[in-house]
């Protein structure tokens, strides 16, 4: 049985925003997805994000996954350094962004990220999220609209481009038939509760289906910010 997938992805601008910050990767030949969000408000998020995706756009897949995943450390930690030099030559603060990476292995699925783009989940008619966001206290998203928040609740603590090292955060999960991910940025989340997310991914099994349906839904909400999603389904 040779294990393959199905993916999809898209990326939007949303209905408040001037411009999309966002960037995102869809590479089946080498299983690999990504997502990555600019800082909103800081200078030239979308050159940051930007620069991740190109990056990781030109990078082999050689050796074994783990070699692959090294080369994509490798990478981000490049591009951390790059962006703080350039800031430093613009005396700007910070140029960075946020990013969730996908990469596909016969016997398991990692996920790597920086920030709070999000991984989940699908198998077993259940979603969960798979990554934890890099933020302070309580994030302040769709699901916890309304309620008060401590002072500095769902601020950044980690970014590409913050800090001058550079941490990526890890996770493992099966890599099964039948099982489905989503990478997401926050703007889906500013929209959609988890608890819809997991609805939709009930009633849609085809990922074109179901990410039309993430985008329909989001934008004919709010729209706050740039709206970003790829969905990988495996398969025998």
């Amino acid at each position: 049985m040779t294990l393959r997938y199905e993916s999809v992805g898209h990326t939007d601008t949303g209905k408040v925003r001037a411009h999309n910050e966002d960037a995102i990767l869809v590479r089946e030949d080498v299983g690999l997805w990504v997502v990555a969000d600019g800082l909103g408000g800081h200078s030239a998020g979308d050159y940051a994000s930007g620069m991740i995706v190109e990056r990781l756009r030109e990078l082999p897949r050689q050796g074994d996954v783990f070699d692959f995943v090294e080369a994509i450390e490798d990478s981000l930690a490049q591009v951390n350094a790059d962006l703080r030099n350039v800031a430093r030559e613009r005396n700007v603060d910070v140029i960075g962004s946020t990013v969730v990476v996908l990469v596909h292995d016969k016997d398991f699925m990692l996920c790597g990220w920086v920030g709070d783009s999000r991984a989940y989940c699908f198998e077993d008619g259940h979603l969960k999220q798979i990554t934890r966001d890099h933020v302070h206290g309580e994030k302040n998203d769709v699901t916890q609209l309304g309620q008060p928040q401590p002072a500095g609740s769902g601020v950044l603590t980690r970014a590409i481009g913050a800090e001058e090292q550079l941490f990526v955060d890890w996770t493992v999960t099966g890599s099964r038939p039948g099982m489905s991910f989503l990478l997401c940025s926050d703007g889906v989340n500013k929209e959609l509760s988890d608890h819809e997310l997991d609805e939709e991914y009930r009633s849609n099994v085809d990922p074109q289906i179901l990410l039309a349906r993430l985008f329909e839904l989001s934008l004919n909400r709010a729209g706050r910010d740039n709206i970003s999603a790829v969905v990988v389904r495996l398969q025998d």
